[in-house]
């Protein structure tokens, strides 16, 4: 990816319609009416959400109060795997229609790979006929691994447009992005902040190089390899500081240190089930 975009730049999806490089998490975050208003507000347009967060509605209501047309916001939620299958998905899309009170959904995803292959490729036959009766935009998945995917395509299924995975210097996932690059799917970062492990020298380091937070430094290293960071914040000034991405870049020099922080799974800091059978 060239590194001048700013945050209305866009990946083209496979399914045809434009997904935002960059958005707002809002994970585990039960009132976050307010931080998706806020990032409306200073030029978010994603907002990723999931049944499983239990503030659908929230994020609903903060996308028609922004004032925005609904075309301007891109709106994710997921399925969890306690309610993958073929009937439990059609009945789930409708819920989640419902309580975002939208009128499409612009990228479903299966939220984890742990219910099993049957199960699996129900729930996305399930939601490529809800993509094609119009009520989702684009399907995807999450957490899935290179081993996932190809059941998908062996099944003779169009491949995801997005896989939504932890990604962060410390934990890149490298054979599962190589596999999303091949395949034309994009790959979304979820915890791009690595949880606030702020204190890696190295990554304070190239934070003072830039006169930039540490935030933004790994946010910025996730944009300029290719991906699509959703960072969590419901502090406003955060929210507004993880934003402010767009005025430096990071050096060659600078990436490959970063690159080298990795420590594969072993990096991992969060729910990262990409090994489920």
């Amino acid at each position: 990816m060239a590194s001048n975009f700013t945050i209305t730049s866009t990946f083209k999806l496979r399914s045809g319609n434009e997904m935002p490089i960059f958005g707002l998490g809002v994970a585990a975050t039960s009132d976050c009416y307010e931080a998706c208003k806020v990032a409306l507000q200073h030029g978010y347009r994603l907002i990723d959400t999931a049944q499983y967060y239990f503030n659908e509605e929230q994020v609903g209501k903060a996308v028609r109060d922004s004032g925005l047309p609904k075309e301007e916001v891109f709106v994710t939620t997921k399925i969890f795997s306690s309610d993958h299958g073929y009937e439990n998905t059609k009945a789930a899309i409708d819920k989640s229609l419902s309580k975002l009170n939208i009128s499409y959904i612009d990228l479903f995803l299966i939220h984890d790979p742990k219910s099993g292959k049957q199960k699996r490729l129900e729930t996305y036959k399930a939601l490529l006929e809800a993509k094609q009766a119009g009520k989702v935009r684009a399907v995807g998945v999450s957490n899935y691994s290179g081993r996932h995917m190809d059941e998908i395509k062996e099944a003779g299924y169009e491949m995801p447009s997005v896989n939504q995975i932890e990604l962060h210097p410390f934990c890149q996932q490298k054979e599962i992005t190589a596999y999303d690059n091949a395949h034309g799917v994009v790959t979304q970062a979820f915890c791009p902040l690595a949880r606030a492990r702020f204190d890696n020298p190295v990554i304070q380091e190239i934070a003072q190089k830039y006169h930039k937070e540490s935030a933004q430094i790994l946010l910025r290293w996730s944009i300029q390899r290719g991906f699509a960071p959703i960072p969590k914040s419901s502090q406003p000034a955060r929210i507004k500081s993880n934003a402010d991405i767009y005025d430096f870049v990071i050096s060659q020099e600078d990436m490959a240190k970063i690159n080298a922080l990795d420590k594969g799974k072993a990096g991992s800091i969060s729910w990262n089930p990409v090994d489920a059978a």
